[in-house]
C-alpha cells in the first residue's frame, strides 16, 4: 500500500491539533484544580449530568473515528466509493452527537443553568460548548474532503486530506473520551 507523501498543509494541521491538545489539557487542569477545592459543589454537578447520554455520545464518536480510519485505509486501497461513504458514516456520528448534545444543553438551559450559576457549571458549559464547537469544525472538514473525494481528488497515490481530516476527527474523540472520564465518570 503506497504511502502518501506529506504536504505543508499536513503539518500546520497537526502543529494546530497540538495547539488544541494543549488548550483543552489547560482547560483540564484548571477544572481538575477546582474540582479539588470544591468536592461536594462538583460531586453535586456532576450527580445532575445525564450518563447514559453522554455514553452514547461517547460511543457515536468512536464509530466515527473508527469509521474515518476506515475511509483512509479505503482511499490507500483505491476504494474511492467505500472511502467517501465511510467519511459520510463519520459526518453522521458527529450529527447525532451534536442532536444529543444540543438537547443536554437545551434541558441545562432551561433549567436556569448557566456559566454563572457556580464553578462546576461554568467549567462544564466551557468545556463541552468548547468541544461541541471542535465537533462542528470537524464535520466541516469532513464534508470538505467528502467533497473533495467526490470530485476524484484521493486515492492510493494521494490521500493526505483525508489522513489529516482524520487525524482532526481522532482529536475530537481523544478530548471527549478525556472529558467524558474527567466530568462524567470520575468521582
Amino acid at each position: 500500500m503506497p504511502r502518501s507523501r506529506h504536504v505543508p498543509g499536513d503539518l500546520a494541521m497537526w502543529l494546530f491539533i497540538l495547539a488544541e491538545l494543549a488548550v483543552f489539557a489547560l482547560f483540564f487542569a484548571l477544572y481538575g484544580v477546582h474540582r479539588a477545592r470544591q468536592p461536594a459543589l462538583f460531586a453535586q454537578g456532576q450527580a445532575s449530568l445525564r450518563l447514559g447520554s453522554a455514553l452514547v455520545n461517547t460511543l457515536l464518536l468512536i464509530a466515527g473515528s473508527a469509521a474515518v480510519a476506515a475511509s483512509v485505509r479505503a482511499f490507500a486501497a483505491n476504494q474511492l466509493a467505500r472511502g467517501a461513504h465511510l467519511l459520510g458514516w463519520t459526518w453522521l456520528s458527529g450529527a447525532v452527537f451534536l442532536l444529543l448534545k444540543g438537547e443536554e444543553f437545551a434541558h441545562l438551559f432551561a433549567a436556569g443553568v448557566s456559566l454563572s450559576s457556580d464553578d462546576f457549571w461554568m467549567f462544564y458549559l466551557s468545556l463541552t460548548v468548547f468541544h461541541f464547537l471542535h465537533v462542528v469544525l470537524g464535520m466541516v472538514i469532513i464534508v470538505a474532503v467528502w467533497l473533495r473525494a467526490r470530485r476524484g481528488a484521493y486515492g492510493a497515490a494521494n490521500h493526505v486530506g483525508v489522513e489529516t481530516a482524520a487525524a482532526y476527527w481522532h482529536m475530537v474523540d481523544l478530548v471527549w473520551v478525556v472529558l467524558f472520564a474527567l466530568v462524567y465518570v470520575a468521582r
